[in-house]
């Protein structure tokens, strides 16, 4: 039958054809992925480069803006420096009409395009912060208004975080996400979320210490008495105290009774009380106590595991500690056994790193493991805790581990970067990813690009700037030996006040 042949010829496969269909479709696909692979490639490359951040700039006098491609935003014309409070928002705060005399001003906030925002408000400012160490900051993503001689928060689109309704408003020093907010006389905690902490009810509210706020906040009430609250606001210690010195968690406080201080529990009994002069640290396993204006250290029953002996003594990590006699700093344990050596001008730990650092003579550091055993040793240049890397000056050169303290590249460490420092007879130049010289071997002194692309170079003892490409954006002209950090985004390098991070040209 007809139909059955049409039937039977229709039903042969060609399977030249579908070969070859199947092979074209391959290949398209590898194509594709191959495509999708490169684009990822570069635009992970370019991803920092390519983030818009912005910075305060000095020229003449007066206040401008860039961005992170060294561009100029907003033209230096400001008298007053214009505050950044977050460099990936285009949000600007200004001083202006200041009267020295007295000590009024007004504020405003504008954007980009120089155009002013936030005008609902008599004053709109940063919550500015610093730690013991003199480290600023500003508080992300909230700001200051006032109106009508109140106070209250907003986020950086304007929109409200809490009622304008406080009398004062100001950040705890050192602790952040912690505000104080006064209203009817009385001092409260909230974060900047808006959230309540601790109602306003106190005379004073503060932290002991700027490591261990998140173990509670100290109360003063109007009689001048201490308690304790905790991180999320919950009572610890009623406030019933002459003075609490210390914390440890929710368990040991230390407390001031006239001129004697005593350890009690997070109940009110005393645990200790005698056999020292005063308590310097408080931790899991005991204290450390000062004697005759040396130190030592006890447990929780009194008993006394380190004789009072050193100049200097500090847990660094649990059952470790850095002890201080003739002027040098070394490491014992608990039961007074040496670690490491009497020979060292300081010894920290890096707890989110793993490792200890001490500091010899001339800069040099080891960089130690939990045994004590010596890893690597140079002067450090940068320890990126958000990356997990140590870079080193070991002689003249630059060398990079990880935090398991193996060596790596480079190229593996700083990824994102475009270019990298290379040095040939003394000089430095800068090579790509595979090691063709892009720089040539001109410069004195070279650093790696920046996270904006741009690499500082050195010539006769002055500095100047290249792109993430190699072209010279500034000649080197500028002499920053005075400079802590030498940083440059265009031609515009890092201010010496590094705290009130600006950019200028002079």
């Amino acid at each position: 039958m007809s139909r059955g042949k049409r039937y039977n010829d229709e039903g042969k496969l060609n399977y030249t054809k579908v070969l070859a269909v199947l092979i074209a479709i391959i290949v398209i696909i590898m194509f594709v992925i191959m495509i999708k692979k490169v684009t990822s490639e570069k635009n992970s490359t370019n991803e920092s480069y390519n983030a818009t951040n912005y910075f305060a700039i000095y020229s003449d006098n007066k206040w401008g803006i860039i961005d992170s491609t060294g561009n100029t935003v907003i033209d230096p014309m400001y008298q007053e420096m214009l505050i950044v409070v977050d460099k990936t928002r285009d949000v600007f705060l200004c001083t202006y009409d200041i009267n020295e005399e007295t000590g009024e001003y007004k504020t405003k906030v504008i954007n980009k395009k120089n155009e002013e925002i936030f005008t609902d408000y008599d004053k709109v400012e940063p919550l500015e912060n610093y730690d013991s160490d003199g480290n600023a900051w500003y508080e992300q993503n909230v700001l200051r208004v006032e109106k009508n001689g109140k106070y209250g928060l907003i986020d950086l689109d304007g929109k409200n975080i809490t009622e304008i309704k406080y009398d004062e408003i100001e950040t705890l020093k050192g602790v952040q996400n912690s505000i104080l907010v006064k209203e009817n006389g009385k001092y409260g905690l909230i974060n900047t979320s808006g959230a309540t902490i601790v109602n306003p009810k106190f005379s004073e509210i503060k932290a002991y210490d700027t490591d261990d706020y998140k173990h509670g906040y100290i109360t003063i009430d109007e009689n001048k008495k201490y308690g304790l609250v905790s991180y999320a606001g919950t009572t610890i210690l009623k406030n019933e105290y002459e003075k609490i010195e210390q914390i440890y968690g929710e368990k040991y406080f230390v407390i001031d009774e006239g001129k004697s201080q005593k350890v009690i529990d997070s109940i009110g009994n005393v645990v200790l009380e005698k056999d020292f002069d005063s308590i310097s640290q408080i931790n899991s396993d005991g204290v450390v106590f000062q004697k005759d204006k040396k130190y030592g250290f006890m447990n929780y029953e009194g008993k006394v595991l380190i004789d009072a002996k050193y100049d200097e003594l500090k847990e660094l990590n649990i059952g470790i500690l850095r002890a201080k006699k003739d002027k040098n700093y070394g490491i014992i344990d608990l039961e007074d056994k040496e670690k490491l050596k009497f020979k060292y001008s300081d010894i920290y730990y890096k707890e989110n790193a793993g490792f200890y650092v001490a500091e010899g003579d001339s800069y040099n550091s080891e960089i130690l493991d939990s045994d004590f055993n010596v890893k690597a040793e140079g002067i450090i240049s940068e320890l990126n805790e958000d990356k997990g890397y140590i870079k080193l000056k070991v002689g003249d050169e630059y060398k990079y581990y990880n935090f398991k303290f193996e060596g790596k590249n480079v190229t593996e460490v700083l990824s994102s970067n475009t270019l990298f420092v290379s040095q040939k007879d003394g000089k430095y130049g800068f090579v790509d990813k595979d090691g063709n010289v892009v720089v040539d071997y001109i410069y004195d002194e070279a650093q790696e690009q920046n996270s904006y692309g741009f690499a500082a170079v050195k010539t006769n003892d002055l500095w100047g700037a290249i792109d993430s490409k190699g072209n010279v954006v500034v000649e080197p002209k500028y002499n920053l030996d005075d400079y802590l950090i030498i940083d440059f985004i265009g031609k515009w390098h890092l201010g010496q006040d590094i705290n009130m991070n600006y950019y200028c040209e002079k």
